[in-house]
């Protein structure tokens, strides 16, 4: 019901800044997109070594300034394989999960609001870190022998939930343009790659489509992805759509005027997408060991598409 009032909340503030035309909200400093090394064992754990040594170099510096909760999230990170890491504002961070040199196909996992480095691992399979992993695991279950790689990125600066940068596709728009290279060059290595795109994580990868060289985009919990149809994302990806029926996204208003707003919603049928079963839990559940959703998503990172249920 707290979610349901923020909603309200929002929605709210959206009309009033609607008679705010001329206002201009403050932009936020992209990231540079990250460069991928040569997708070889030996480059690999030279940039997963440096990332370590970053991340070891932020939790002493988070650790002196009394900051407790990031230095543990770090301390929990620094053992990771990460392509990417800042420190920076909420920090940056591209985490690995599996063999990317000998991987045939790769998942690009996008997070959508509140996420920052002290959220990483801490909130279960809600958090990168915990959902990027029970993907892992589930589809290891499915298919054992899959050539699979699963990324977990955080490449943009997410809005807060309670922020009117949430109402926009600003900071999506910065996340776009952060993440086409990395999946071009992913692709350009060989490998088939496909997006699962969460609440406002699903805006950037609505802007980043256009003629993105990705099998799949998935989007779960979203609330819109600033168009009016799969059409309009100018994509050969199979575009997926799915939603908890306890999720109160369902109430955000879906529209765009003014820019404000995300559009259509991709569950409603003249949308276009191609909708799977998720559960009766709510927005930061799709991921959940044993859930529906989590088992639909991890055969839409594999590519079955042939097995994934309504």
């Amino acid at each position: 019901m707290r979610r349901r009032r923020i909603v309200g909340i929002a929605a709210a503030a959206a009309a009033g800044m609607l008679a705010l035309t001329a206002a201009v909200l403050p932009s936020t400093p992209a990231n540079p997109p990250v460069k991928l090394p040569a997708l070889t064992t030996q480059a690999l754990s030279a940039r997963y070594a440096a990332s370590s040594r970053a991340i070891a170099r932020a939790e002493a510096a988070a650790a002196q300034d009394g900051n407790t909760a990031l230095a543990h999230s770090l301390a929990a990170m620094r053992h990771g394989h990460f392509l990417a890491f800042n420190s920076a504002g909420q920090g940056e961070a591209v985490q690995v999960l599996g063999n990317l040199a000998t991987a045939r196909r790769v998942v690009i996992m996008v997070p959508g609001s509140d996420t920052s480095l002290a959220t990483w691992a801490s909130r279960g399979a809600a958090s990168p870190y915990g959902g990027a992993r029970a993907l892992a695991n589930e589809t290891a279950r499915l298919d054992p022998h899959a050539h699979l790689a699963i990324i977990a990125w955080l490449g943009y600066r997410t809005p807060s939930l309670l922020s009117p940068a949430v109402l926009t596709s600003g900071n999506a728009g910065q996340g776009a343009q952060a993440l086409r290279p990395l999946v071009t060059s992913l692709a350009r290595d060989g490998d088939q790659v496909a997006l699962l795109c969460h609440s406002y994580g699903s805006v950037v990868c609505g802007l980043a489509a256009p003629h993105l060289p990705v099998t799949d985009i998935a989007v779960y919990g979203s609330p819109g992805m600033d168009v009016s149809s799969v059409r309009s994302l100018d994509t050969t990806a199979r575009v997926w759509a799915g939603r908890e029926s306890g999720d109160w996204i369902r109430d955000v208003p879906h529209v765009r005027l003014l820019g404000v707003g995300f559009g259509a919603d991709p569950m409603s049928p003249s949308f276009g997408a191609r909708r799977f079963g998720c559960g009766g839990d709510g927005h930061s559940s799709y991921l959940s060991p044993g859930g529906a959703a989590l088992r639909n998503l991890a055969y839409i990172a594999l590519g079955e598409a042939g097995q994934v249920t309504r």
